[in-house]
């Protein structure tokens, strides 16, 4: 599915099933809310946190596949509401992190 397939897909959505967006602010708490959902699962999957139980520990990568698809379904929300075209928007910044960035990540000792 194309980003823009994305944005057409979730439009449709919200349009049959989900009867209209949420406000921007609304959906801007959202966002940052299924944020802090993958945060919380990155912090027990890769960081020194634990699961509470061992049945938490056995769905938590299906857990924060649904979390950042979450993520994405009110990124893209937003993006249809503020009439940004998330394809365009993504090819311009991956052109500004390749200029900006050419020869950062290749002399960076860190990253070797």
């Amino acid at each position: 599915m194309t980003v823009q397939e994305v944005q057409d897909t979730v439009d449709h959505w919200i349009s049959t099933i989900g009867i209209r967006y949420y406000h921007e602010l609304t959906n801007t708490a959202i966002l940052m809310e299924e944020v802090g959902e993958v945060a919380r699962l990155m912090a027990r999957l890769y960081g020194e946190q634990s699961f509470k139980t061992p049945e938490q520990a056995a769905t938590a990568h299906d857990d924060l596949a649904d979390e950042m698809a979450d993520v994405l379904f009110v990124l893209v929300c937003l993006a249809n509401q503020t009439g940004v075209n998330l394809t365009e928007a993504l090819q311009k910044n991956l052109e500004k992190k390749t200029k900006r960035d050419a020869d950062r990540h290749a002399q960076n000792q860190k990253l070797r």
